[in-house]
């Protein structure tokens, strides 16, 4: 279903005086944008459905140097410079082998 890479979990938390209709609609954007990046194949947001304010993004590069490049792409620092989100936490994965070292 996908290839290895480095797959990263986000948890982003809306501020609480930012309108939770605008700040979906950046995270929309902001996913659009990143599914763009030639070397980011996955970028899907994920609503909480007990907190709305929190979401999780997943998302999944095709190696460490895709994901540096993310941080300068324009969508990017767009999305930071509006100031919406925290940043919870983040996770750097890669798909589970089995039988190898």
């Amino acid at each position: 279903m996908f290839e290895p890479g480095l797959f990263i979990t986000a948890e982003i938390k809306v501020k609480p005086e930012i309108d939770l209709d605008i700040a979906k609609q950046a995270i929309a954007e902001f996913c659009c944008g990143m599914n763009s990046e030639s070397g980011c194949s996955l970028a899907i947001a994920h609503q909480d459905m007990s907190d709305p304010r929190r979401f999780i993004l997943w998302e999944r590069y095709d190696d460490q140097a895709a994901f540096q490049q993310h941080f300068s792409a324009e969508h990017t620092q767009h999305f930071i410079g509006l100031g919406i989100t925290d940043l919870v936490q983040a996770f750097e994965t890669d798909l589970m082998t089995v039988g190898e070292k």
